[in-house]
C-alpha cells in the first residue's frame, strides 16, 4: 500500500522517533508498505517518521548498486570515517536539494525484521542514504546541515511547502 508521504512543516519530523522494542507482524507490514512507496516516489531511503509513524525504523533500496530492499530497526551509527560533499533531496521537502557534507563510510548497528542483530557498513551512496535517514529518525532533515547562506535562500520555498497540507499525495 502506498502511504502518505509527511511534508516539511509536519510536526511528526522534528520529534524524536521511539524506540522499537518488539519485531510484530504489524512492522513488517508498515515496513512493506514504506518500501512500496519508497520505490512510488521513487526515492532510495524513507525513514518512519516521513510517514507520520514516530518510531525508529528505516528502509532503502539502492537499485542500481543491487542494494535492497532491506529494512533497519533503531539503527544507529557506531562508526564513521571521511567525509564528502554531495547533493541531496527529501521525499519530504519536495524541489528541494543542496550540498551536504556526510560522512563517506558508516558502520551501522541495527535489529532486522527477523529479529536479528546486524552490523553493516557502507559507503559513499549508500552511507549518505543511512546517514541521511537516521539523521529523520533524530528529527534532523537535510536543510538543517546546508549552509546558513542557502538555508536562507530557500525561506521562501519551505515556507510555501509547510503552508500546504502535510501529507503528500501523487493523484
Amino acid at each position: 500500500m502506498i502511504l502518505d508521504i509527511r511534508k516539511y512543516g509536519d510536526p511528526v519530523l522534528r520529534k524524536k522517533a521511539q524506540p522499537v522494542a518488539k519485531i510484530t507482524d504489524e512492522l513488517k507490514k508498515l515496513a512493506a508498505d514504506m518500501v512500496d512507496t519508497m520505490r512510488y516516489e521513487p526515492g532510495v531511503g524513507l525513514a518512519a517518521p516521513q510517514v507520520g509513524v514516530s518510531i525508529r525504523m528505516i528502509v532503502f533500496e539502492v537499485a542500481d548498486l543491487g542494494l535492497g530492499p532491506v529494512a533497519y530497526v533503531n539503527p544507529e551509527i557506531i562508526e564513521k570515517s571521511g567525509e564528502v560533499a554531495s547533493e541531496e533531496g527529501c521525499l519530504s521537502i519536495p524541489k528541494i536539494s543542496g550540498d551536504v557534507v556526510r560522512h563517506k563510510r558508516v558502520t551501522v548497528k541495527a535489529m532486522t525484521l527477523d529479529g536479528k542483530e546486524a552490523v553493516v557498513s557502507y559507503e559513499d551512496l549508500p552511507s549518505r542514504v543511512m546517514q541521511h535517514e537516521i539523521d529523520h529518525l533524530d528529527g534532523i532533515l537535510f536543510i538543517d546541515r546546508l549552509n546558513p547562506i542557502k538555508r536562507a535562500l530557500l525561506r521562501a520555498k519551505l515556507k510555501k511547502i509547510s503552508s500546504t497540507d502535510y501529507r503528500l499525495r501523487k493523484e
